[in-house]
Formats: C-alpha cells, sequence, structure tokens
C-alpha cells in the first residue's frame, strides 16, 4: 500500500515482518534521499498516516519519534511535522580501511558507520595484512577523503604479524593528522598527535588471566591455541602475554596451533582458544568424551558474540562497538587522543 503526499511515498507492506513503525521511517527517509521531499516540507500529520494505513497512533508516534531523534524531522506546535535536513549532503567522505574481514571488524565497522550518522559517507577496502596493498589503497585516495580510519596489522615475509612496516608509516605521515585514526594497533612512530584507539594484546590478556586467576588455579595445565595463519596472523604479544602470565603465577603451560582431531584431553587442563573453528572443535570433543566443561576442562575464548553469551562460553574480549564509537567521536569531535580500548573478563561458567 502506497500513499503519495507532499512528495512523500510512503510504502507499508502489511505481510512484511519488518515493524510498521520501521517501514514509516525508512520510507520517510528514502523520500528525502531521492529528493522527493525536500527541507523545510510538511509531512501528514500523524492522523493522516494512522486514518489512511489503519495504523495505531502510537506506530506513527514511534516513528516520528525516531526521525526527530535523528534530527530528520522537526516538529513546530500547532503546526505538524517538517523536513530538517537533506539526506544524500554528506558533510564528509571517510575511508575505512581493514586488514581483514571477520564479525568482530565488520561489528567495528558498522558501529562507526552509525556512530558518524547518515550525513556522512564511509566507504570500506580492505588489504589483507598486505602493506603494499595498503599503500596502494591509501595512495590513490589520499585527495579523495576527508578522513582515513586505518587498522594496521601487517604480515612479513615469513608470513608472521608485525605491527612495524617503514613504508606504511612513511605513507601515513603523508595523512594530515587531524585526518587520521589509527584502530586496533598502536603505531609509536607516528606519535600521540594521531589519533588512537587501540588494544594492547600483551597487557590485555595478562589482565585478563590475573581476573580469571583464582578460578584458574583448579586446573593443572593452561594450554592456549594460537592458530599459525599465513594469511591473517595473529599478534604475537597474545602469546607473549599468556606465557609471561602462566611463568609469573607458576603454571604448567602449553601452546598449541590448533585443536586437533583425536586431542589428547584431560581433566584439569584449560584452553584459551582464538579462533571460533577451533572453539567448535574443542567444545565437541569434550562433549564427546563426556568431560563437563568448567569443571573437570576450562574453556576461555577470545572475542565475544552472542553465540558465545548463549552457550555460556567465558570470554576475554575488547568492546568492539565501544572501538567504533570511539573513532567516530574522535572525528567528529576532532580530538586527537590516544586511548586503550576496553577489553574484559567476561565469566559465564565454562572455566
Amino acid at each position: 500500500m502506497t500513499l503519495v503526499a507532499n512528495g512523500l511515498f510512503l510504502q507499508i507492506d502489511s505481510e512484511s515482518r519488518i515493524p510498521k513503525y520501521q517501514q514509516i521511517v525508512d520510507s520517510i527517509i528514502k523520500s528525502i534521499e531521492n529528493g522527493y521531499l525536500k527541507v523545510g516540507e510538511k509531512l501528514p500529520s500523524i492522523n493522516e498516516i494512522s486514518e489512511e494505513y489503519y495504523l495505531s497512533r502510537d506506530t506513527v508516534v514511534r516513528a516520528y519519534n525516531l526521525l526527530r531523534e535523528k534530527k530528520i524531522i522537526t516538529s513546530v506546535v500547532s503546526k505538524g511535522f517538517y523536513v530538517n535536513k537533506a539526506i544524500n549532503s554528506s558533510t564528509s567522505k571517510t575511508l575505512f580501511i581493514l586488514n581483514k574481514l571477520s564479525n568482530y571488524k565488520l561489528e567495528i565497522y558498522n558501529t562507526f558507520v552509525n556512530s558518524m550518522g547518515s550525513g556522512n559517507q564511509v566507504d570500506l577496502q580492505v588489504y589483507h595484512c598486505d602493506p603494499r596493498l595498503l599503500i596502494n589503497i591509501l595512495e590513490e585516495n589520499v585527495s579523495a577523503y576527508d578522513y582515513f580510519v586505518v587498522m594496521p596489522h601487517f604480515k612479513n615475509e615469513k608470513s608472521s604479524h608485525t605491527n612495524f612496516d617503514e613504508k606504511v608509516i612513511s605513507c601515513l605521515k603523508r595523512i594530515p593528522k587531524d585526518k587520521l585514526v589509527i584502530m586496533d594497533n598502536y603505531l609509536p612512530s607516528l606519535g600521540d598527535e594521531v589519533a588512537c584507539i587501540y588494544q594492547d594484546f600483551k597487557s590485555d590478556i595478562i589482565q585478563a588471566l590475573e581476573e580469571a586467576k583464582s578460578q584458574l588455579k583448579k586446573y593443572s595445565k593452561l594450554i592456549l591455541v594460537f592458530p599459525n595463519n599465513p594469511i591473517y596472523p595473529y599478534p604475537n604479544e597474545i602469546k607473549q602475554g599468556f606465557l609471561n602470565f602462566c611463568g609469573n603465577h607458576d603454571f604448567d603451560a602449553e601452546v598449541l596451533d590448533k585443536i586437533y582431531p583425536d586431542m589428547e584431553l584431560q581433566q584439569k587442563d584449560a584452553y584459551i582458544v582464538i579462533d571460533e573453528n577451533d572453539l567448535v572443535s574443542l567444545v565437541k570433543q569434550t562433549r564427546d568424551m563426556r568431560y563437563e566443561i568448567g569443571k573437570e576442562i576450562g574453556v576461555v575464548s577470545y572475542n565475544d558474540t552472542p553465540l558465545k553469551e548463549l552457550f555460556d562460553i567465558t570470554v576475554i574480549s575488547t568492546d568492539f562497538e565501544l572501538m567504533g564509537e570511539s573513532a567516530a567521536y574522535m572525528i567528529k569531535k576532532r580530538k586527537q587522543e590516544v586511548v586503550p580500548n576496553i577489553f574484559s573478563y567476561i565469566d559465564r561458567g565454562s572455566l
């Protein structure tokens, strides 16, 4: 069902599972984007939309309130609702550059886009931890964007993770400091005048394991499953932090590159697992051997997800949403600060 009024093309699909209030919001935004509604133009009243579509007034009020919160429309007492701003006029263009595509990285990106708001264009590129590809992306786009958000994780000739690449640093230094935000990995050679929200991989795992120390003490051996990934290598600081913690507290420690089929699982072993495929394999083998997770075998996973929460998996994780929000805040408020992101130990009983 479509209502055309005052330039507004309002489409409501009664068979859709999208809530009716959201359909109203989407239709109004689309009408503004397509130029059917102009800034200052009056919208149909709540009663008009409610009566035309047999919708409750609460549904229409909720839609208009959401649009007002986003400052897309404004209300004038005793007169009605009006378009407040044009959606399609970007106030800035940002190039968001990821080292790889993953659920965690995309969560940061999506949060960043939402935090920047509808008036800002954000484009995404991926360089797959290849320094040469990152340099090409930067050089090709250095004049095309107002801001650059870069997640710097590189691999060297031996396919190991490295935090530093001289040519990349040189390229990044050509970008004005107030136009660059570094995410996830701190680059000291850029100085503290470049905005940065980062993980301290070594200190983070030590701090998280310190929080879990009382539970870890019931286990005889701690095992870190640290994947040997030649395409997307993990920071070695994670391994260093794990070994430092175990050495400081006299834990028997072992580092494996993966969870193998038919693992020699033993009671009172605790596993810290980075890769999700390894986590699935470990949990399956543990259950097949009828060990009880959280009592006989300990399991801690890196990086939180809704599924890990659903299945009560204890995690150590940075706050991905906060990282995206912080990067957007630095750009919008013109902040040039270097701050560590929050990293947490979340106990759900699997340790």
